[in-house]
C-alpha cells in the first residue's frame, strides 16, 4: 500500500484524538507529517513526543504537493477558508483538504472506540 503523507490542523478533542488513532495506523499507509496548532494540547504534545513538525498554516502550505491529505479539526470556518485560499495561491493542485466528517469516516473503519467527539457545529466545506 503506497503511504499517504497526512497533516493536522486543529488538535484540539477532535484533533488530538484522532492524531493517536492515526499514529496507530501508520503502517497501514497514513503517515503524519506535520500538525498545526496553537495552543498546548495533548494532541501537540503527542506530535512533539513523535518528532512531528508542529508548524504554522503558511508552513503546511509550502509543502505542496508533500502533503496528501490535510485534515482541518478546527471547526472553525475562517480557519478553512484560510486554508482554501492559500492552497488556490499557491497553486497547489495536489493537496486534498479534509473536513471534519471525512475524519468522522476513516475513525469509524480504523477504530472500534465509537466516534470522535462532536464538539464543533458544521463548518462545511
Amino acid at each position: 500500500m503506497s503511504q499517504q503523507s497526512i497533516a493536522i490542523v486543529g488538535l484540539g478533542r477532535v484533533g488530538s484524538i484522532f492524531l493517536e488513532g492515526l499514529l496507530n495506523h501508520d503502517a497501514d499507509g497514513a503517515h503524519v507529517v506535520a500538525v498545526s496548532e496553537m495552543g498546548d494540547t495533548p494532541g501537540k504534545k503527542l506530535a512533539q513526543s513523535r518528532g512531528i513538525p508542529v508548524q504554522d498554516i503558511d508552513a503546511l502550505i509550502a509543502q505542496g504537493d508533500k502533503i496528501d491529505i490535510l485534515f482541518d479539526l478546527t471547526g472553525n470556518a475562517k480557519v478553512r477558508q484560510e486554508l482554501r485560499e492559500k492552497m488556490m495561491s499557491s497553486n497547489n493542485r495536489h493537496t486534498l483538504i479534509a473536513t471534519e466528517s471525512v475524519a468522522q469516516l476513516i475513525w469509524s473503519l480504523i477504530s472500534s472506540e465509537g466516534t470522535l467527539p462532536r464538539v464543533h457545529a458544521k463548518a462545511g466545506y
